[in-house]
């Protein structure tokens, strides 16, 4: 088989030395937007890169769906263009269903745009191919001025979903330097964010909830950032004006993140997860089911990390020990007592610390997890990694 070849549109085309796919380094097209050509048929992709000739675009090609997959892993592409038929993968006549399905079951690669290409006809191939996730589908032959309008409209959105990924990493970013300014919190944000998940999964909540319990572990107290140290690290007791200062870092958290739409799940958690199930915290005074879930879940792990954490002022309390307090919390009517037994119970698994902790190792496949749970827990930490590669450095 013929290696596969790759181009940027000031190169001429040339065969590959290796049978091994090799993008062209990043550093030679920058400002290009990068498009995947996959088809078979090289005629096809001599005709696309025609059409797009004089565009800003740098062109990898794949005259298979292993070889696009391996492009894929090398680099980050802006734009797929793919061929209906795909034979290595399917003999149906639709393997490129199978192709862009495998491609949005990919943490890494589910935004990237997916363009279908067909000359058969029908309304069925237009709902398939829409359904198995491509995000735009083409009859050939190909109406030139179509096709490139088509690709703009696609890069464009491809740029807002980047700029939207660069700020929310911004966010992390902050929230990490929340964290640095303490010292003694090490790693407080990785820790909340385990147990946070730990819980969430224990009650079978769904993988959204999950991921933005996971996110308000890093991001609950982002507002802090805002607070000026001299009330931060005091020693000693807040004053009235300075409490009210301390506390307004709960409102000052959501307004950070408000203007994030993909942050809207982690609001609740930023702004509520202060408040206690007697109506007595703030910032807002709810009271028992008032207080949403997230929240009452994060505020758990928050307490119980606070215990067992070893502070200036205090020893690491045991694990028994923090059960106990919380087990008082929920007597004294602060805490939902119903969570705090779960909570409780969770903690006291003998294998609760290796799967919290296996959230953040290095490759969960080599912890003592089973294959399916060492999955779900590489999965989730892509999820966060993809937005904010800075906190987890």
């Amino acid at each position: 088989m013929e290696s596969l070849k790759t181009t940027t549109i000031t190169q001429l085309e040339a065969p590959a030395a290796t049978a091994r796919p090799t993008a062209p380094p990043a550093s030679a097209a920058v400002g290009l937007a990068t498009i995947l050509l996959v088809d078979s048929v090289d005629i096809n992709r001599q005709l696309i890169k025609g059409i797009l000739k004089f565009g800003p675009y740098r062109i990898l090609e794949a005259r298979q769906p292993n070889e696009a997959f391996q492009l894929l892993e090398q680099a980050d592409v802006d734009l797929i263009i793919a061929d209906l038929v795909m034979p290595e993968i399917s003999n149906d006549m639709q393997g490129g269903l199978e192709f862009c399905r495998r491609v949005k079951a990919n943490r890494r690669t589910r935004l990237v745009p997916i363009l279908i290409l067909t000359s058969v006809q029908g309304n069925n191939n237009v709902i398939a191919s829409l359904e198995s996730g491509a995000d735009e589908f083409l009859i050939k032959p190909l109406q030139p001025a179509v096709f490139r309008t088509r690709i703009r409209t696609m890069l464009r959105s491809k740029r807002t979903l980047d700029s939207l990924e660069e700020a929310e990493t911004i966010i992390f970013a902050m929230a990490e330097t929340v964290e640095q300014r303490d010292k003694e919190t090490g790693h407080h944000c990785q820790r909340l964010a385990a147990l946070s998940v730990a819980l969430g999964t224990a009650l079978g909540l769904p993988e959204d909830d999950l991921l933005a319990l996971y996110r308000g572990g890093y991001l609950h107290d982002i507002g802090k950032i805002a607070i000026p140290d001299s009330i931060l690290f005091k020693r000693g007791v807040l004053n009235e004006e300075e409490w009210l200062v301390m506390r307004s870092h709960t409102l000052k958290g959501e307004a950070i993140c408000r203007r994030m739409r993909s942050l809207a799940p982690v609001l609740p958690i930023i702004r509520n997860h202060h408040e206690k199930w007697d109506g007595s915290g703030y910032p807002d005074g709810l009271a028992g089911e008032q207080i949403p879930l997230l929240a009452r879940i994060l505020q758990l792990a928050d307490i119980y990390d606070a215990l067992t954490s070893r502070r200036s002022y205090k020893s690491a309390f045991s694990a028994d020990e923090a059960v106990a307090m919380l087990q008082k919390e929920a007597a004294m009517n602060w805490r939902d007592p119903e969570l705090v037994s779960v909570f409780v119970e969770m903690v006291r698994q003998p294998n609760f610390v290796a799967h919290s902790a296996a959230l953040f190792a290095p490759d969960p496949a080599h912890s003592d997890l089973s294959s399916r749970e060492a999955a779900e827990l590489q999965t989730m930490r892509e999820s966060l990694a993809r937005m904010s590669r800075e906190v987890l450095k």
